[in-house]
């Protein structure tokens, strides 16, 4: 099996759906020596700012000197940048020849009568594979849907942290906050720590009691903790003080104020960790929290004009967008190109952006679950009375969005992390 191979056949897997449960994924696994019983994990679930805090967390122990894998959904350009060890992504050869592998266990499953694992159990599967292989210290591991029903759930991870709750796949996890905070709950192990970013009342409390039935020390981080002395497109910096201890001038290279509440989240997991007797120093927290990027989050791709990439795929993301383009550019021209997928809410994102847009360009980024643009464009409508252009082809969007901005203007691509993959690829190949 070569690597294109490989591809087509984690990818055909799709067409099995996305059963939640963790017997297929757990059968598996076992099959294949249970590999995520030979590393230690920290779980990261949540709906909005996983992936900061997995990079946060990430960087961070290797700068310590640990070998540290990082396991991540979805992708933005490359398949292999979901399976990292030491920010190094797997190699194909490598993805084909643990793919065989993989496949061969799935086969066995089937003769003996079991389900065919889904696409994400067999990433997960080949993830955890390759870490043990690879003998990492540590991985840092992100919940692909949810939490409680997820195939990352088989960990038993030193401790697990929630990021933000908020409403998103409302069809599979339910459409109330604390029906969601309930299966992001999930990944709370009794006995073991988890962190908790500052949740709505509803959620948090959902969080308190499935912690405390678990008896499991829940750590929460507390905004009034923080204090951000600047922040401004380029870099952000902080004091947090957690559990007597305060970190004093931390700085990030992470875009927008929810970056900061991010950023100490991470510190409140590596600050448990410590307690556990994880050696991580002092210089090794702020080296990694400075070192730390995440792609496709306000993400700057060019200046003069400025071009923006942010994957704000529900409201929670979309607020956050906005409230970075009214403190970093106010004033300034803002043409917006959007897609977003048929099963997002796409309303909750279209009235948050377009009144700080002077022009929208609809497109359609390449997949099946895309929206149709003139859909997109009549739900823009609603929101939005200046220019809408509807341009089904992503480069031609792209290029009639150069057209329109000015030089001392935003071009700001958002709505989807496929459209984000996209635009960044397209950069990255014209710079």
């Amino acid at each position: 099996m070569n690597y294109e191979q490989a591809l087509d056949y984690i990818h055909g897997t799709y067409k099995f759906g996305s059963k939640l449960g963790l017997e297929n994924i757990t059968g598996l696994l076992h099959r294949l020596g249970d590999p995520h019983r030979k590393f230690k994990s920290i779980h990261v679930g949540g709906t909005n700012g996983k992936g900061s805090v997995t990079s946060l967390l990430t960087h961070v122990l290797i700068e310590e000197g640990y070998k540290v894998g990082m396991f991540i959904s979805p992708y933005l350009e490359r398949f292999t940048e979901r399976i990292q060890v030491n920010l190094k992504e797997i190699q194909p050869d490598e993805l084909a020849r643990i793919t065989a592998v993989v496949k061969t266990k799935v086969d066995e499953m089937l003769m003996d009568g079991m389900n065919h694992p889904t696409e994400f159990e067999i990433v997960t599967a080949i993830g955890f594979v390759y870490f043990a292989e690879q003998q990492v210290d540590y991985a840092v591991v992100e919940v692909g849907l949810g939490g409680r029903l997820d195939a990352t759930n088989v960990l038993d991870p030193l401790v697990s942290v929630i990021t933000s709750i908020s409403y998103d796949h409302m069809a599979i996890l339910g459409n109330t906050l604390d029906r969601i905070a309930y299966e992001k709950a999930g990944i709370i192990k009794p006995g073991r720590p988890a962190v908790s970013y500052p949740q709505a009342p509803e959620a948090m409390e959902v969080l308190r009691n499935i912690a405390q039935q678990r008896n499991a020390p829940l750590y929460e981080v507390d905004s009034d903790g923080i204090v951000i002395h600047s922040s401004d497109i380029e870099r952000q910096t902080f004091d947090y003080t957690f559990g007597g201890s305060t970190y004093s001038n931390v700085d990030i290279r992470m875009t927008g104020r929810h970056q900061v509440v991010n950023a100490a989240t991470a510190l409140t997991a590596l600050t448990v960790l410590k307690q556990q007797g994880v050696k991580i120093t002092n210089t090794s927290i702020y080296n990694g929290m400075k070192k730390a990027v995440w792609p496709g989050r306000i993400e700057i791709l060019k200046r003069q004009p400025y071009i923006i990439i942010d994957g704000a795929h529900n409201a929670n993301g979309a607020q956050a967008l906005a409230r970075a383009l009214k403190e970093y550019f106010a004033g300034r021209q803002v043409i917006m190109v959007i897609s977003v997928s048929g099963d997002k809410e796409a309303d909750a994102i279209l009235k948050e952006l377009c009144p700080l847009a002077e022009s929208v360009i609809v497109t359609r980024y390449d997949g099946p679950r895309a929206m149709d643009p003139c859909q997109l464009a009549d739900r823009v409508k609603y929101y939005f009375s200046n220019h809408i252009s509807v341009e089904y082809d992503v480069e031609k969007a792209i290029q009639t969005g150069l057209e329109m901005v000015r030089p001392d203007g935003v071009l700001l691509f958002t709505g989807s992390l496929f459209l984000i993959g996209m635009i960044r690829s397209f950069f990255g190949s014209h710079r």
